[in-house]
């Protein structure tokens, strides 16, 4: 269906007509003869004058048609009446560009696991709510429980390590989504937490932040990142390493454990995918049928009309044009004098 999102702005349409009607406001006292022009070369300027206002008012119709927003509505669409209410809390701190993980037998950065692996899971997650949290230094909110999962997935894809600073927040993240979740009545309420590190920053201790999410019955579900052993090159050539030692796996099995979720070790993309397995066996909460009608935008049909039409009138006014037009003849109207 057709429609118009600002139609208000049509009772600009008639501005042109009361510009011209002052322009052309009859004086007969000051009106000046010339008795070269015949009266042929008047009604010929007349009709070229008439012909030139008509070509204005449509390119400022389409205009005003087109700043009035024009939309295509399509049919009403359903969405699922039973989902999940899930959570995400993505850590950003500086040891997520470790390079110890692996996608397709390519060595990448910690967070780039993440975010490739994280997409796909919001990408199957139809019918549930998903909401995005970044923290780092402090915690932050990037995507509110939405079912727009393309939105989610991209947030997550722009998101940068180091973007909101270089240490670990864990108790922040816990406490903004329990806040979240308390503006939901019915909800699962699943938070998804992934760190490489252990809480060394912000106002609120995990420990203390769990035991308020038990209480708010919210489950998490919380993911140590990182890999067990990783090869580097020294001066007395390679040695291998443990680049997960700052990673307190028995905080965030306390923190599983207490409010009734569970911890998962991610060394690698089939562990982490591991997680998503273990949220598909929770049982979808019943909401209220709703629905939307997707919108089309327009408006460029109508602009581009009015730019072609703003061409028609420049070229109009270029003399190879105008002189191809039919003009008065001054010399016969003299002569005829």
């Amino acid at each position: 269906m057709l429609t118009i999102a600002w139609p208000w702005l049509l009772i600009l349409l008639p501005l042109p007509f009361i510009f011209w009607r002052q322009q052309t406001a009859p004086v007969d006292g000051g009106r000046l003869r010339l008795p070269g022009i015949s009266q042929t070369g008047k009604q010929n300027l007349a009709a070229n004058t008439r012909q030139s206002r008509k070509r204005y008012w449509l390119m400022w119709s389409l205009l005003v048609l087109a700043i009035s927003r024009p939309q295509w509505l399509g049919d009403p669409i359903e969405l699922p009446s039973q989902g999940r209410d899930l959570m995400v809390a993505v850590d950003l701190s500086g040891s997520m560009q470790i390079e110890d993980m692996a996608i397709n037998g390519k060595t990448v950065d910690r967070f780039t696991l993440i975010q490739h692996v994280v997409s796909d899971f919001i990408e199957r997650r139809k019918g549930d709510r998903i909401g995005l949290i970044l923290f780092a230094d402090h915690a932050y909110l990037q995507a509110p429980l939405t079912q727009d999962r393309r939105s989610v997935a991209q947030f997550l894809k722009e998101a940068q390590i180091g973007l909101v600073g270089k240490q670990t927040a864990i108790g922040e993240a816990i406490a903004l989504a329990v806040k979240r979740f308390d503006k939901m009545d019915k909800s699962n309420r699943v938070l998804i937490l992934l760190t490489d590190g252990s809480n060394n920053a912000g106002n609120i201790d995990p420990e203390q932040a769990a035991e308020i999410a038990a209480n708010r019955k919210v489950t998490i579900y919380t993911v140590g990142v990182g890999a067990d052993v990783m090869e580097r090159r020294t001066l007395f050539g390679r040695e291998r390493v443990n680049p997960s030692m700052d990673l307190d796996e028995n905080q965030l099995k306390h923190i599983a454990d207490a409010t009734h979720g569970r911890y998962f070790r991610a060394r690698n993309s089939q562990e982490l995918d591991q997680i998503y397995q273990e949220i598909d066996k929770l049982e979808p909460v019943s909401r209220d049928q709703l629905s939307y009608r997707p919108q089309v935008d327009l408006f460029y049909w109508p602009l581009a009309l009015a730019l072609l039409t703003s061409l028609w009138i420049a070229l109009g006014q270029l003399p190879f044009f105008t002189s191809r037009g039919k003009r008065p003849d001054l010399t016969r109207s003299r002569r005829g004098n």
